[in-house]
């Protein structure tokens, strides 16, 4: 057997959400913020998807009620 598993379902699925003006100006504001201190020019668009990896990576209390969720039949 492969130490390497299969690798999982990495098809995008393309999500259309709708912000408030206050989140449109702050994720401007972290977009131009991390092109600055990564010398890149990627967008929000580009940036949304690792900010909520990141979120949901670090939310404990989800990540305890998803296992537990899992090992129910």
């Amino acid at each position: 057997m492969l130490k390497l598993a299969k690798l999982p379902d990495r098809t995008p699925v393309k999500i259309g959400i709708t912000v408030t003006p206050d989140l449109a100006h702050a994720l401007a504001d972290y977009a131009a913020l991390y092109n600055s201190a990564y010398a890149d020019k990627a967008e929000v668009a580009d940036l949304i998807p690792a900010m909520l990896d990141a979120f949901i990576a670090s939310d404990r209390a989800f990540a305890k009620a998803r296992k537990e969720a899992e090992a129910t039949p």
